[in-house]
């Protein structure tokens, strides 16, 4: 049994700093670099990119709405062409820099409100896939588990892989519980660790009223601008490979 271990990261922005990527970067498997719209910035993606690359660690495109002040976390209705071609500047953004420090993008993960909406909305979900994919064909879709994303990446025929998070919790429908609710941020790092290993072992989310949906489990996400990320991601680790779950890069899936 194995799965991958990854963190939302690179979202500095000039000289504020979020979290500490140096460190997530020394526990996790792939990590999912900010494009420029929801948060970081050129440099930013530049050094959160060449270190990814120094401790071996899978980079993917994290492309959100464009809205800075809200750290992509507000819902925006806006066209979807125009949500699209946003999508696609941010993958391409991530793509060139990735040329330009010979690294390889290997996925794509939606972030903050774009990601829980599109986890609600299979149509607008197959669309963002659409436009990333058109700048990025063959990228691995990381989907948020049993949610209208990996029904999308799946009608797509699309390489995608199952996502669960060590740091939130479920509502009973495999979406994440709002984060203006007590308890939807897990900020315990041993519960997180033990959370996890009981989820991957059953190939099922667990929800908060007991819901089993079973599901693949390829990827587990510890969000980098949580005060405990490291903490978090070092105990998801730590107690994964203490019952013999290897942690690794994640494969695509397709089907």
């Amino acid at each position: 049994m194995q799965v991958d271990l990854n963190a939302d990261m690179g979202e500095s922005f000039g000289p504020w700093k979020m979290g500490d990527d140096a460190a997530l970067l020394k526990t996790v498997t792939s990590a999912n670099i900010a494009c420029g719209a929801h948060a970081g910035d050129p440099d930013v993606m530049a050094s959160t990119m060449s270190m990814a690359i120094e401790n071996g660690v899978g980079v993917g495109s994290h492309p959100g709405f464009a809205d800075i002040q809200g750290f992509g976390r507000r819902r925006i209705d806006m066209p979807i062409a125009s949500l699209q071609n946003s999508i696609r500047c941010q993958v391409g953004a991530t793509l060139g820099m990735a040329r330009a420090l010979g690294a390889e993008v290997r996925h794509i993960k939606l972030h903050g409100a774009l990601g829980n909406m599109t986890s609600e909305n299979e149509e607008m979900a197959r669309a963002c896939y659409e436009a990333a994919l058109s700048a990025h064909p063959g990228a691995i879709l990381m989907v948020l588990a049993a949610t209208a994303q990996e029904r999308a990446a799946r009608s797509l025929g699309a390489a995608f892989a199952c996502e669960i998070f060590a740091d939130r919790a479920y509502n009973s429908d495999a979406t994440l519980v709002d984060r203006r609710l007590p308890g939807a941020v897990i900020h315990d790092a041993e519960l997180a660790g033990k959370r996890m290993v009981e989820m991957v072992k059953a190939q099922a989310i667990i929800t908060e009223d007991g819901t089993r949906i079973d599901t693949p489990i390829d990827s587990i996400c510890c969000h980098g601008d949580t005060p405990e990320a490291v903490d978090i991601a070092a105990s998801v680790r730590r107690t994964l490979e203490a019952e013999g779950i290897a942690v690794r890069t994640f494969d695509g899936r397709t089907g």
